[in-house]
């Protein structure tokens, strides 16, 4: 109960007139974000960010949530009516949902991937409400030890359960851990590789490394690959809305489903892209038209979608809760909080509660909006992809340029966003992931401060992460996850299956 009235008097903080007019715009500049290829949710957060420095802290944050809510919701424009993922997660959209719009269909297949958006997102709102103050409780009684394990099994989570090569994810991960020692040893107050630069005392800033790596990176690769938009057109009545709506409850057991594995991906650092993908393969196993899967199948669309929002939004459960992101475009929201000096973490829903359950109410409000704003504005947006790429390209690098500028006032700030951009980019070429990379340049600083407290508990001896049965619990959990691509070769060659195969 008390729960609920905090949920109550977050819904007071978020009805403001001021706080609904930044929910608005950051659902409108996260559709436009999420419909423009190159761009996307940690991109848009990211470059986004230095326009909320002025704001309050709940008021950026509503705003910066919005626009992740947005950009969900904009990446199944572009991915039904152009066949364009817009964001990563979309791309399973693409299997049906642009063979229905060429079946003169689009209507219905948008229809069903908003509204299939916003079950997905309302599940995951719902367990955050419910399940973020026992897991904050629970994390007051944490002490050094535990939550570098916190910070371990995260760490390992990325290696044992991601889609890529464990190599590349170590070394992704161990680059970032090597970006974030830079500067002065908050311990000991030596300078770590400063190089003589009066400008790296202070490390490098997460936010510039996040706009080169994300906007700069992916806005190259764009231009290389020579984007053009050619689509079909959308439009949506209410005819078209209320037939959908009245169809997509037989698909229940598949939401359902794809609730529960975006939950779980999200919760987990998993991803929106792997749980999409996850439940499409599933509702395509489990369906009785499996046949029809990859030819127009509502199905094929209500899967991805539901599963991408689901884990989009429960993301943010741990990183409210324990200061740990489980996305990339938490990882920006972690920083921006950090920024604005609020420490995330069970803490936070002691000493900043307007904050915490406003952020809450406004979840719950800008799903809603947003749903609303797609509905009502497809056939704009899809306008907007008629601008060619080569006028929209220049103005986004332009304004990730003035972005990175106004952190510090700084043109070395501009200088180090772009070869953080040309690392994307390379990173990208490669296929090494970045978000490894991002979690590390967060959390590097925080894992190394709680792993030195801890040794200095505990006069250097390592024992102290067995020393209870919750931080041996954990360690063992995170170990077991580090080693995991090693066991499961093992297994597989037990029972006489060939080797994970190489990536091409």
């Amino acid at each position: 109960m008390e729960d609920l009235g905090n949920l109550m008097h977050g819904f007071a903080v978020a009805l403001t007139w001021k706080n609904l007019i930044f929910m608005l715009v950051g659902i409108l500049l996260g559709v436009l974000i999420g419909v423009l290829p190159g761009l996307g949710g940690a991109n848009g957060v990211a470059i986004l960010l230095p326009l909320t420095f002025s704001m309050p802290p709940t008021s950026a944050i509503i705003m910066l949530s919005c626009i992740y809510w947005g950009a969900l919701f904009g990446g199944a424009i572009t991915s039904i009516l152009f066949n364009i993922p817009g964001e990563p997660w979309s791309v399973a959209t693409t299997f049906d949902g642009y063979p229905l719009a060429q079946k003169g269909r689009a209507g219905e297949a948008l229809t069903a991937a908003f509204t299939s958006s916003f079950v997905g997102a309302l599940f995951a709102i719902i367990l955050i409400t419910f399940l973020a103050p026992l897991v904050a409780r629970f994390a007051l009684k944490f002490g050094p030890p535990e939550y570098f394990a916190i910070q371990l099994l995260t760490f390992c989570s990325f290696i044992g359960m991601g889609r890529e090569p464990p190599v590349k994810t170590i070394a992704s991960m161990m680059l970032g851990f090597a970006l974030a020692a830079v500067g002065i040893d908050i311990v000991t107050g030596t300078l770590r590789m400063t190089f003589g630069q009066t400008a790296l005392l202070q490390g490098f800033d997460f936010l510039i490394a996040v706009i080169g790596l994300f906007g700069l990176g992916e806005i190259f690769l764009t231009m290389e690959e020579g984007l053009s938009f050619k689509g079909k057109s959308g439009k949506i009545d209410a005819k078209v809305v209320f037939r959908t709506w009245a169809e997509l409850p037989r698909y229940w057991a598949t939401s359902l489903r794809a609730c529960l594995v975006g939950c779980w991906m999200g919760i987990t650092p998993g991803g929106a892209t792997p749980a999409s993908f996850m439940s499409y393969g599933m509702a395509r196993r489990f369906s009785k038209n499996k046949d029809k899967f990859g030819d127009g199948e509502v199905e094929g669309v209500v899967a991805p979608e539901t599963a991408a929002h689901a884990a989009g939004t429960s993301a943010l459960l741990p990183m409210l809760t324990l200061g740990i992101p489980g996305s990339p475009t938490a990882a920006v929201l972690l920083g921006g909080l950090l920024i604005w000096g609020l420490q995330p973490g069970p803490l936070l829903f002691v000493e900043k509660k307007d904050f915490v359950w406003g952020l809450i109410a406004s979840m719950y409000l800008g799903n809603i909006v947003g749903l609303l704003v797609v509905l009502t504005t497809v056939p704009w947006w899809a306008a907007i992809l008629r601008i060619p790429f080569a006028i929209i390209a220049p103005v986004i690098v332009v304004i990730c340029a003035i972005g990175a500028y106004t952190v510090h006032n700084n043109m070395f700030d501009v200088g180090m966003m772009l070869v953080f951009g040309v690392l994307g980019y390379v990173f990208k070429k490669l296929k090494y992931p970045l978000a490894p990379l991002v979690l590390a340049l967060v959390l590097g600083d925080m894992a190394e401060t709680a792993f030195r407290q801890s040794m200095l508990l505990s006069g250097g001896n390592l024992s102290i992460f067995f020393s209870n049965p919750l931080v041996g619990s954990i360690v063992t959990l995170a170990l077991v996850l580090l080693c995991w691509p090693l066991i499961g070769m093992g297994l597989g060659r037990l029972r006489g299956r060939p080797e994970r195969p190489k990536p091409a």
